[in-house]
């Protein structure tokens, strides 16, 4: 082959300084995707001390961590200059610090509960296809403030707006059981009276039988109604809490009998309660809080 017949490279084609270049730019881009390893590694020290109630021996802590105690030791030396981690000088015990808490407080500042718990409701409804909503409590009782049909709408005559009743909705039986009773009490009283004279044999009459109604609800964390409210419409409700273990806001999950599962751990169940859990986590809500 004469040096005429040699390839050559085009007039458009990359210089190998450009290709060398554009390499380096893919694998900085591909670390930027993949993380950094040894802050994940790090962080699970956080996530220890946030789950302990109390502050903790480098030992233990290492131990929970799923690390050796001199490992752990580098990274805890790291975030007590940061602020992160605090230790006890005289016991020696590592704590959340300053910095972790001011973090907490800025979240808590910003936080929407319910244009996050709308967000996840998009999710939702497409996942269980079922009409789901939000309910608030406002001056009247249970209000109604955001609503997502399914596919195959509950004929249910509900909108934005609407005061759900306290002890034959599975929405007011939440927040029945889980607000203070000074707020609900004037409320309860009325809807006792009310079952009463109705002679409502499907709902409580008296105190110690509405005591036992939300005695079960606080059981199972979560109330349910089999065609109470509207004939042949079903329905759960799941208590989201806030970052002092108040109720902040309930989940809705409705559907025809028949199109939905009303059994506990069923269908709508457990993703309507893994929906509720963790936007309680995004509240900043811990369940030691309401164990304590």
């Amino acid at each position: 082959m004469t040096s005429s017949t040699i390839p050559t490279r085009g007039a458009g084609a990359p210089s190998d300084a450009h290709l060398a270049d554009l390499s380096e730019n893919l694998g900085a881009e591909e670390k930027l995707r993949s993380g950094i390893q040894s802050i994940e590694v790090g962080f699970r020290l956080l996530e220890v001390l946030t789950a302990e109630r109390r502050a903790m021996m480098l030992r233990d802590l290492a131990l929970a961590a799923g690390m050796n105690a001199a490992k752990a030791h580098r990274y805890l030396v790291s975030f007590l200059r940061l602020g992160v981690v605090a230790q006890d000088p005289v016991t020696g015990r590592y704590e959340l610090g300053g910095f972790a808490l001011q973090m907490g407080l800025a979240r808590l500042a910003r936080v929407d509960g319910v244009k996050l718990a709308r967000i996840a409701l998009t999710q939702l409804r497409d996942q269980i296809d079922q009409t789901v909503g939000i309910a608030v409590w406002g001056n009247q009782g249970p209000t109604v403030v955001h609503w997502m049909e399914s596919s195959h709408p509950a004929k249910a005559s509900l909108k934005l707006g609407d005061v759900m009743p306290l002890l034959s909705s599975a929405t007011g039986l939440i927040f029945s059981a889980y607000l203070p009773r000074s707020k609900t009490d004037a409320m309860l009283d009325e809807a006792l009276r009310d079952a009463r004279k109705q002679h409502r044999s499907d709902l409580p009459q008296t105190a110690e039988a509405l005591e036992a109604t939300l005695n079960e609800v606080r059981v199972h964390q979560a109330a349910r109604v089999e065609g109470m409210l509207l004939p042949t419409i079903h329905a759960f409700a799941m208590p989201v809490f806030d970052s002092v273990g108040d109720l902040a806001l309930c989940l809705i999950a409705l559907g025809h009998e028949g199109l939905f599962d009303i059994a506990w751990g069923g269908e709508v169940d457990r993703p309507l309660r893994e929906c509720a859990t963790r936007l309680s986590y995004e509240l900043g809500y811990s369940p030691q809080e309401r164990d304590a």
